[in-house]
């Protein structure tokens, strides 16, 4: 038997920021995880390098059932207090765009960075040890690894969603909440690649393809690259519509968000013995232009078409529907939308309101970001707001 101040279930970002808080407030933590090393997620972000954060970090940036539920944890633990962080451990930054920060050298260094955090806080690491049992009573949670229960006031979940199966990840901590009586929003991958149809197939041949597109979703709209894949349609942009789709509604994508309606018309008046293929081709790239062409089945040079076909045209570049089928699910999703219901839970501590001491925080709880380094700033600001309370 064991005795401690907090249990801290996941050793990844927000669990890592958590017990490192906790510890070095003076509090005795243990921190658990079914993997033999600690941030195996963070090592694999960011192709290698970890995008750690957004200097535009915003609640508005987040989805969830309550939109406001993330407000005080951002607020008090904010982007520019962990780039302070990671500016005491020497650590090289730089920004790629839209505010996306990444390590100049790897993403191992964020790792090692916590690893001394929690080193400081004289955090103590049980690797590689499944929890067989966690129960409560007395006021206190008991958590069973091999042959051994310990015990806490506090357990915090931090234990992530089931995005990127093949790292370990599961639904282990809806499990322990739904335990306690938390409520649970439903789940589903999200920044995930979509699946197209049999009517779609002739955009296979794109496989490999990347174009600068608007999507739209609803109001919801993003400026990013969008790329074509052998199963249907990925890239930024994509990733970041998809937390937003729901089955069976159409995105709307726009091919040449730069230009104006009436750009063929001027193109056809400046060159009426090009071709149509050679104009959207240049404007969109040539095999693209091909495939979209085809679907539409218009062709000639541009003094030969009328305005009405190019202005159809052109209206259909601006807003070309696709039916996604799905998408490619948990095993290619970065992170997942649902998650632990924010209604049952403290914004400022993130304790559970009808189960004191239980808290729950990071990817684990229904608050979901953007692509680009939001999801490591709500780990972050989660794991601090935790890590101060418990």
């Amino acid at each position: 038997m064991a005795d401690w101040d907090a249990i801290i279930l996941g050793a990844g970002a927000a669990g890592m920021m958590c017990a490192a808080t906790a510890g070095q407030r003076g509090r005795r933590v243990l921190l658990v995880d079914h993997a033999d090393q600690p941030g195996k997620k963070i090592l694999i972000s960011g192709g290698g390098r970890c995008n750690f954060t957004n200097i535009h970090t915003a609640a508005d940036r987040y989805l969830s059932a309550n939109p406001h539920f993330a407000k005080s944890a951002l607020r008090r633990y904010s982007a520019q207090d962990f780039i302070a962080l990671i500016d005491r451990y020497g650590i090289a930054w730089h920004e790629k765009t839209l505010g996306q920060l990444f390590c100049d050298g790897s993403a191992k260094q964020i790792v090692a960075m916590l690893e001394e955090e929690c080193a400081i806080g004289g955090v103590t690491m049980a690797l590689a040890q499944p929890v067989s049992d966690v129960t409560h009573g007395e006021g206190l949670y008991r958590v069973k690894l091999g042959g051994v229960e310990h015990h806490a006031p506090a357990l915090v979940l931090a234990t992530g969603g089931p995005s990127i199966p093949k790292m370990g990840a599961t639904g282990f901590a809806y499990d322990i909440a739904r335990q306690f009586g938390l409520a649970i929003v439903q789940p589903r991958p999200a920044l995930v690649p979509f699946t197209l149809g049999e009517e779609d197939a002739l955009f296979q041949a794109l496989s490999g393809v990347s174009a600068p597109v608007e999507v739209r979703w609803n109001k919801t709209r993003f400026r990013e690259a969008a790329l074509f894949t052998h199963r249907g349609l990925s890239g930024p942009a994509m990733l970041q519509i998809s937390s937003y789709w729901q089955h069976r509604i159409p995105i709307q994508v726009d091919f040449l968000p730069d230009l104006d309606a009436d750009w063929l018309i001027q193109a056809k008046r400046d060159r009426p013995r090009a071709s149509l293929r050679k104009v959207v081709g240049q404007a969109l790239t040539e095999r693209l232009a091909d495939a979209l062409l085809e679907r539409v089945g218009l062709e000639g040079e541009m003094g030969n078409l009328s305005d009405k076909a190019l202005r159809q045209l052109s209206a259909r570049l601006h807003d070309w529907t696709f039916a996604p089928t799905g998408t490619e699910g948990y095993a290619k999703a970065e992170v997942t939308v649902g998650g632990i219901a924010t209604a049952g839970l403290s914004s400022r501590t993130m304790e559970a309101t009808k189960m004191p001491g239980l808290y729950a925080i990071g990817e684990a709880v229904d608050v979901t970001g953007w692509l680009g380094g939001y999801n490591f700033q709500w780990a972050w600001a989660s794991g601090w707001a935790a890590g101060q309370a418990v």
